[in-house]
């Protein structure tokens, strides 16, 4: 048998005590920081099994109105997503660098999309709700509003990534600002921009379940009565029919995702 010239690699390091020892020092830190007592922890420990055991025998007697409810949640995001898209559409070009007229209108673009991103969807759902009332309007405003801001920042700076020789090959046809933008700008980042979107939508799938509990509808709305009336088997099916469906969602989303990679 022929031996080996050269030795066999070293085996590398193992991170995992040191980890440790840094995890049990940032909890320590934690507990010492926010003052909590363990005392309190274990005595709370006992409160928190009784309160969840409440949830333990979930009641799908109306899971056709849960499943109607649902749907009505899955809208509200879908809705929230295409709001955001449009204006991410319109926006995204204004706020390139190589893309947008002028200095002016790249400064107006990026400020509004900042604008957009920084308001928290909960409290424009908070906001629209008081405008609007009760419903799913109120949410899919507060989602189109919120996530515009993420989409549009994402497809500007991809849009300022597009290879100039596109732009410039478009441009020697004597295309217009918008030609170059709709010939060489989106179809360079359709397959970027379109994963994007799905992202968006899967996360506004999540929220539109919590934007129901301040009142823009859907489950999150029955969720919300469930538990002010301690309707505990209602609630548990309902949280159960919530997880479902954004799980099949995220892993769907994902997938998708994967296939346009």
């Amino acid at each position: 048998m022929k031996k080996l010239s050269t030795p066999p690699p070293k085996k590398p390091f193992n991170p995992a005590p040191i980890w440790f020892s840094l995890w049990i020092a940032l909890l320590w830190l934690i507990v010492f920081d926010l003052d909590i007592s363990f005392h309190t922890l274990l005595y709370g420990v006992e409160d928190m099994a009784e309160y969840f055991s409440r949830y333990t025998a979930p009641d799908f007697s109306e899971l056709s109105r849960y499943l109607q409810l649902m749907a009505q949640t899955i809208a509200t995001a879908l809705w929230g997503t295409l709001i955001a898209f449009i204006t991410a559409f319109i926006l995204a070009p204004f706020a390139a660098r190589n893309l947008t007229p002028g200095r002016v209108t790249y400064r107006i673009a990026r400020e509004t999309l900042n604008l957009l991103r920084a308001m928290p969807d909960l409290l424009l759902a908070l906001i629209f709700v008081a405008a609007l009332g009760l419903g799913p309007l109120p949410g899919a405003l507060a989602l189109g509003v919120h996530t515009a801001g993420f989409l549009g920042k994402f497809f500007a700076e991809n849009l300022e990534r597009i290879d100039k020789g596109v732009v410039e090959a478009v441009q020697a046809t004597g295309a217009s600002r918008s030609q170059v933008v709709m010939y060489a700008g989106w179809p360079s980042i359709l397959r970027e921009a379109i994963g994007f979107t799905l992202y968006i939508m899967d996360r506004n799938v999540r929220m539109a379940s919590v934007l129901g509990l301040v009142g823009a509808g859907g489950i999150g709305l029955a969720l919300h009565d469930t538990l002010r009336l301690f309707k505990y088997d209602e609630s548990a099916a309902l949280i159960l029919v919530i997880l479902s469906v954004i799980l099949v969602f995220d892993y769907f989303s994902t997938w998708l995702r994967g296939k346009l990679t």
